[in-house]
């Protein structure tokens, strides 16, 4: 009886705490939810440069200065069992070298927007709209007076619809066996010629496929970020073996509040691209065909938060 009557008195004075562990418990994970759930919006503006002088230098090299922007917005809404989100990045780079005039080193507006509604834990039902252009025209590194590309000219639009797994904040995996793309050309003299794939005289492409579409970033060490982006397309229509790659990788390295270092490279490969190219060596392009495109920037500048 003893025993019963201290085990009573226990559990009585225990029952107020553990109603303040419950209600608190409670509390925690409705501060929780509030903070996630929700419109959320951001993103980063940075500027990156380089620079080269010479004087007297017997080694040889040519002076140089170039410079990067980068804006990057973001704008969701989290639901309990949704996610809407949307992206902007718009980026341009110059350059001069010696005395020359300044050249684009690089040309880039892309818009996504994706919404998804949970299917289970990770996986999300997804439909995907992405658009892809340029702001000026390109001219070959060949031939400064021949236009190669302009703005929309090309221009790319991805629709599609599939499933996207997501694993925090980190991993994200779309895979649409049902994609269109329209590759756009209103450049009328790059039209004229078909590039991009085009038929000469117009102005649009429309390809029907499978599209993946791969997102891993995480901070692999304090202050310095890694981030890669996948983008792969199957044209069932037209060689469906010949797979459209786009791959960016980025190192971002916060130096303090607002100085960076970045290191960003590029690989592109779409076989309705066709790219002049030198076949025996003679320094002379004879030769035209799809191949791959490559691009490496490195710099250091000023990056912020928002």
């Amino acid at each position: 009886m003893r025993k019963f009557l201290i085990i009573s008195l226990i559990a009585t004075l225990c029952l107020p705490l553990s109603a303040q562990v419950t209600e608190k418990e409670k509390e925690v994970r409705s501060q929780h939810q509030d903070t996630t759930l929700g419109w959320k919006a951001g993103g980063s503006f940075a500027l990156t440069f380089s620079q080269s002088a010479y004087s007297n230098w017997v080694g040889g090299g040519d002076n140089a200065i170039s410079g990067i922007s980068d804006l990057n917005l973001f704008l969701k809404k989290i639901g309990k069992n949704s996610a809407w989100e949307n992206t902007l990045q718009v980026r341009y780079g110059m350059q001069q070298l010696k005395q020359e005039q300044l050249k684009k080193t690089d040309d880039l507006i892309n818009f996504t927007t994706k919404y998804g509604y949970k299917a289970s834990k990770n996986w999300y039902y997804s439909a995907l709209a992405t658009f892809t252009t340029q702001m000026t025209p390109g001219y070959s590194s060949d031939d400064e007076n021949l236009k190669i590309s302009n703005f929309m000219a090309p221009a790319y639009l991805f629709i599609s619809v599939g499933m996207d797994y997501k694993w925090k904040d980190h991993f994200s995996l779309f895979l649409s066996p049902l994609t269109s793309k329209t590759i756009f050309v209103m450049d009328q003299a790059l039209s004229d010629s078909g590039s991009f794939g085009v038929t000469p005289g117009k102005k649009t492409r429309s390809e029907f496929g499978g599209y993946i579409k791969m997102l891993f970033r995480y901070e692999i060490l304090k202050n310095v970020n890694f981030q890669t982006k996948l983008n792969l397309f199957s044209n069932y229509l037209e060689d469906p073996q010949n797979v459209d790659v786009f791959w960016e990788v980025l190192f971002d390295m916060k130096i303090n509040k607002f100085l960076t270092a970045s290191i960003l490279t590029d690989m592109y490969y779409d076989d309705n691209t066709l790219i002049k190219y030198d076949s025996n060596g003679d320094g002379v392009p004879d030769k035209e065909g799809p191949r791959l495109q490559f691009k490496e920037i490195f710099g250091l500048g000023i990056k912020v938060d928002f």
